[in-house]
């Protein structure tokens, strides 16, 4: 997945937490502001060090962005995935449903 997809700026994941948009759940919270300056969606993934060690963090933000490199996601939106620490015992299987059902709740995929 391209660079140009991800939100990079605390000031950007700042206001899409701000615009008060979201949908969760026992193991994710994604929050989504419309963004209309860009030319597709673009997205920030947070797992906190209550999760686990570094190793088992990068390996959620790995399995996170596989799920929404196989989607197909409204363009002008930005969301950021927030990772519950009850996540950790989820399979790859597992965090691909239920992410898919927060993003459709949250209405940002082509379906």
């Amino acid at each position: 997945m391209n660079k140009d997809f991800h939100v990079k700026k605390s000031t950007e994941i700042e206001k899409i937490i701000k615009a008060k948009i979201s949908v969760g759940d026992q193991y994710f919270v994604v929050y989504k502001q419309e963004n209309h300056d860009n030319l597709h969606m673009r997205f920030a993934i947070s797992v906190p060090k209550k999760y686990g060690n570094a190793v088992e963090r990068n390996k959620m933000k790995r399995r996170i962005r596989e799920v929404v490199s196989k989607l197909a996601f409204f363009k002008h939106y930005d969301f950021f995935i927030v990772v519950k620490s009850s996540a950790s015992k989820l399979d790859f299987k597992a965090i691909s449903d239920d992410l898919y059902k927060l993003f459709a709740r949250a209405k940002i995929l082509e379906v």
